[in-house]
């Protein structure tokens, strides 16, 4: 990694950002095929795994707000 100072050049983060995309790219993807693989076998359907989505990140939410209330 080309450094000055022991920061991380701009070359380095834009190289970062990329590996990141593509690591959210094919996390997206495997997610994407297990959930079509679960309802086209008849385990799950479409609506549970909405509803299951929108309870965790509510759940997420929440702790997000419990943390920032203890941090002050």
């Amino acid at each position: 990694m080309n450094r000055l100072n022991g920061l991380p050049t701009e070359v380095d983060l834009i190289a970062q950002l990329a590996d990141l995309k593509e690591v959210d790219y094919k996390n997206t993807l495997v997610l994407t095929a297990l959930v079509e693989l679960l309802v086209e076998k008849g385990i799950l359907d479409r609506q549970q795994v909405i509803q299951k989505a929108r309870q965790l990140d509510a759940d997420i939410s929440l702790e997000a707000d419990d943390r920032s209330l203890y941090a002050n």
